[in-house]
C-alpha cells in the first residue's frame, strides 16, 4: 500500500485544495492570548498590537480569533460532508492591564465552528504538563484570591454537517482500519490520562538564532494524539489535513498509520525539522504496531483466561478478537519513503507493508486510484 503526503509552506487561510477533497482534520493552532504567539498573531493583524498595546484583552482576543475562523471556513469547504474535525486547544490565563482571567479559546472556536454548520460532538480532555514550581497562582495559602492551574487542554471534535459518512456494504477498507475493542474502550472516552504533554525540543542545524526562534513558535503536540485521533475517525485511503503543520505532528501519525495527509505551514524552518523526524519513521512505525498487536495479545489471552470467552478468529493474525468487526483488521507498518519538492510543496510517498500478517492485503482499484490522484496538481 501506498499513501501521498503534502507538505505546503503557505497560508492555511487560502487553501489551494479542491472542495470536498479531505476527510479528516487533525490539528492543534496557535492559542489566542498565549504571550508565546502574540508577535504571530499581530503579524497577521495589526490590531492585535494595538490592542494588546492598549492593555484591551478582549479585543485582542477576539481578532486573534478573526484570523483562525478564517482558516475553519477554509476547512468547511475542503472537508467532505460528514467528515471529522478535531481540534486540540488550551485556554489562556493571562494578566492584562490590571485583570487577570482566564480566555476560553475552546468555548470561541466551538462557537464559531458551529456557525459554519459543524457539528460539536463531545470533546475529550488530556492533562498536559505543568510546571510544579509555578503552579499555583494568587494568593497562595489565603483565601479566597488564588486561582486554580489549567492542566488540561481540550480535543474539540466536530462532524461537517448534520450527516455521518456513508459506506458500500461491507467496505473492505472500513474493516481493515479496525481498531481493537479494548482500544475502542480507552480512545472513546472524554479524558485519556494516559497521554502526557512532553517537551519539544528542536535541532534546525540553522544559526542558534533562527533555531530559538522556531523553538519558541512550537507548541507541544504529542504523536499519540493525532495517531489516536486518525485511527478514530478515518480509514485507508483517507487523507488528513493539518492546517496548522508546525513539525509534522499529524503527517508523522498518518504516515504511522497509513492514511494520506496535507499540511499547511508558514513558517518555512519547520520543513526541516519534519525531514528530521521522519528519518527513522520505518523503526518508528514497526514500534508502534507491535506494541498494538502486542497489547492486544495480552488482553485477549487474559480475557480468555478470566471470562472464558473465545470470542472471534482474526483473519490476518494469529489471536482472537472480541467482535466480528475486528475480524479483518490488518495494520501496516512504513517501509520506505521518497520525496520530491516542487515550489512551495513537498510530496512524500510512502510504501506500507502488512504488519504481522501472512498474506498482504490491499485496498480495491477504486481507493487505489484515489491514492494515486493525490499527487495530481
Amino acid at each position: 500500500m501506498k499513501t501521498s503526503h503534502r507538505a505546503r509552506i503557505d497560508d492555511a487561510r487560502e487553501m489551494t485544495l479542491d472542495d470536498d477533497s479531505v476527510e479528516l482534520v487533525v490539528t492543534s493552532p496557535p492559542y489566542p492570548m498565549i504571550e508565546m504567539w502574540d508577535e504571530l498573531f499581530s503579524e497577521l493583524s495589526p490590531g492585535v498590537r494595538r490592542a494588546l498595546a492598549d492593555e484591551n484583552g478582549d479585543v485582542a482576543f477576539e481578532l486573534m480569533h478573526e484570523e483562525l475562523d478564517e482558516v475553519w471556513e477554509e476547512l468547511s469547504r475542503v472537508l467532505v460532508d460528514g467528515g471529522i474535525a478535531c481540534i486540540n486547544v488550551g485556554d489562556a490565563t493571562r494578566k492584562v492591564g490590571e485583570g487577570f482571567r482566564v480566555y476560553q479559546n475552546h468555548a470561541r472556536i466551538s462557537t464559531a465552528m458551529k456557525e459554519l454548520g459543524f457539528e460539536p460532538l463531545p470533546d475529550v480532555l488530556w492533562r498536559k504538563p505543568a510546571n510544579s514550581g509555578t503552579k499555583f497562582m494568587g494568593s497562595g495559602m489565603v483565601p479566597p484570591n488564588a486561582y486554580v492551574t489549567l492542566e488540561h487542554e481540550y480535543i474539540l471534535v466536530f462532524r461537517n454537517g448534520s450527516q455521518r459518512r456513508r459506506f458500500e456494504v461491507g467496505s473492505d477498507r472500513r474493516y481493515q482500519s479496525a481498531y481493537f475493542w479494548e482500544e475502542r474502550n480507552q480512545w472513546f472516552t472524554d479524558v485519556w490520562s494516559d497521554i502526557n504533554g512532553t517537551a519539544q525540543p528542536l535541532e534546525t542545524g540553522t544559526q542558534e538564532s533562527e533555531e530559538e526562534a522556531v523553538r519558541d513558535r512550537s507548541g507541544a503536540f504529542p504523536l499519540d494524539i493525532p495517531y489516536r485521533l486518525i485511527n478514530m475517525y478515518s480509514v485507508y485511503g483517507d487523507t488528513v489535513i493539518d492546517p496548522f503543520w508546525g513539525t509534522g505532528t499529524t503527517s508523522v501519525a498518518a504516515m504511522a498509520a497509513g492514511r494520506n495527509s496535507v499540511g499547511y505551514e508558514i513558517e518555512t524552518a519547520f520543513a526541516d525539522v519534519f525531514e528530521q523526524r521522519i528519518s527513522d519513521l520505518d523503526v518508528l512505525s514497526e514500534e508502534i504496531v507491535d506494541d498494538r498487536l502486542d497489547d492486544h495479545r495480552a488482553f485477549i489471552q487474559q480475557r480468555i483466561a478470566e471470562e472464558d470467552e473465545e470470542g472471534y478468529e482474526a483473519t490476518n493474525y494469529d489471536f482472537a478478537v472480541m467482535t466480528k468487526q475486528e475480524t479483518e483488521i490488518q495494520l501496516y507498518s512504513v517501509s520506505e519513503i521518497t520525496s520530491s519538492k516542487s515550489g512551495r510543496e513537498t510530496e512524500y510517498v510512502v510504501t506500507h507493508e502488512p504488519a504481522g500478517s501472512s498474506e498482504p492485503t490491499i485496498l480495491d482499484s477504486l481507493e487505489r486510484a484515489k491514492i494515486d490522484s493525490l499527487s495530481d496538481p
